[in-house]
């Protein structure tokens, strides 16, 4: 088994592949603390293979991507002393078989960089990639199967906590789909104003892409939030919601000496 590592700013999945099978074993999210100690990293992993009944010393190996570079480290120090290995980090010098179209490569972060390695491998070309995180991310590759670039807007959560921050009468308030579209109550009104609002601007982007592009393309959604979010679109979009873990394995096995 392999273990693989996505680090975003609000949460970490880890997962468990079979390499043979190629066919996820454990998959789970901890809360992304920047306060954490390597050690601390260490025993919640260590909890959750116990948990799962996995025997860190049984992985032949791990590979790790983050968009938190102060946390990068530490977890990668935590995986390594557990499994015993060195872990394979998504960064410069990595093989992906990606032909990035961007004015500077190197800018591209590795969660985009994974989701397009597994996107191209799952789904081929051209293709729009959708990350809902704490920030929304929009990737597009062409029919020439170059990733050409995208768009990178504020989050669900990022909005709304900015959304009550700067409007003191609004509540916090659950990302749950509201009873209704028009809401007759402030929380439900606020309900739908994020999930329908993001879900429409999804839409109204990719019609854009499209245009922008001269062809329509498959749209392919994850993150967290996907689950909530796109059921309410109106294109016909694909939710993954193991793409990155699925890209971190495929570019395990091409840098795996």
């Amino acid at each position: 088994m392999i273990l693989t590592i996505d680090i975003g700013n609000t949460n970490i999945v880890l997962g468990c592949m079979d390499e043979d099978k190629n066919e996820m074993i454990l998959e789970e999210r901890i809360y992304t603390d920047r306060k954490k100690a390597a050690v601390e990293y260490a025993i919640t992993i260590k909890t959750i293979f116990d948990l799962h009944k996995i025997d860190p010393g049984t992985l032949s190996g791990g590979i790790l991507s983050s968009s938190v570079p102060p946390v990068t480290g530490l977890v990668k120090k935590a995986a390594e002393q557990l499994l015993g290995k060195s872990i394979i980090e998504v960064g410069p010098g990595i093989k992906t078989g990606v032909d990035i179209k961007l004015d500077d490569p190197a800018q591209l972060g590795p969660d985009l960089l994974v989701g397009a390695v597994a996107g191209l491998a799952e789904y081929g070309a051209p293709l729009i990639l959708i990350d809902i995180g704490t920030a929304t991310t929009i990737s597009v590759i062409n029919d020439q199967h170059r990733f050409v670039g995208g768009m990178i807007m504020p989050g669900i959560h990022v909005s709304l906590d900015g959304l009550c921050m700067h409007a003191a009468h609004l509540p916090q308030i659950a990302i749950e789909k509201p009873k209704k579209l028009i809401g007759s109550a402030t929380v439900d009104s606020m309900q739908s104003g994020i999930l329908y609002g993001h879900a429409s601007c999804l839409d109204g982007m990719v019609e854009r892409i499209w245009e922008d592009l001269g062809y329509e393309t498959p749209v392919v959604a994850t993150g967290g939030l996907s689950t909530k979010v796109i059921p309410l679109c109106k294109k016909n979009i694909i939710v993954d919601d193991q793409l990155l873990l699925k890209g971190l394995m495929i570019l395990y096995k091409k840098n795996h000496n």
